[in-house]
């Protein structure tokens, strides 16, 4: 089975740090979501960036519409949302 290495927060410097301490204010801990990221930490902070304009930038959906949207989405491809 592969396996991607994970930089953990603990062993992380520059910006992939600066990366995980946004990622902590914002939820209060590190999602594997996330941490997946660490070997590439500017598709890190892109990819949170576009996740932050989905779940909280205009749209005509409600915040909550767009919750189960993505919880939805989350049980079709059998993942851990």
């Amino acid at each position: 089975m592969p396996r991607i290495h994970v930089i953990s927060p603990q062993q992380a410097t520059g910006f992939l740090k600066k990366e995980y301490e946004k990622a902590l204010k914002r939820a209060g801990r590190i999602w594997h979501i996330v941490s997946i990221m660490s070997q590439n930490p500017r598709a890190m902070q892109a990819s949170m960036s576009f996740y932050g304009s989905i779940m909280h930038g205009n749209s005509p959906l409600s915040r909550a519409q767009r919750e189960m949207l993505a919880t939805v989405v989350s049980a079709v491809n059998h993942c851990v949302y």
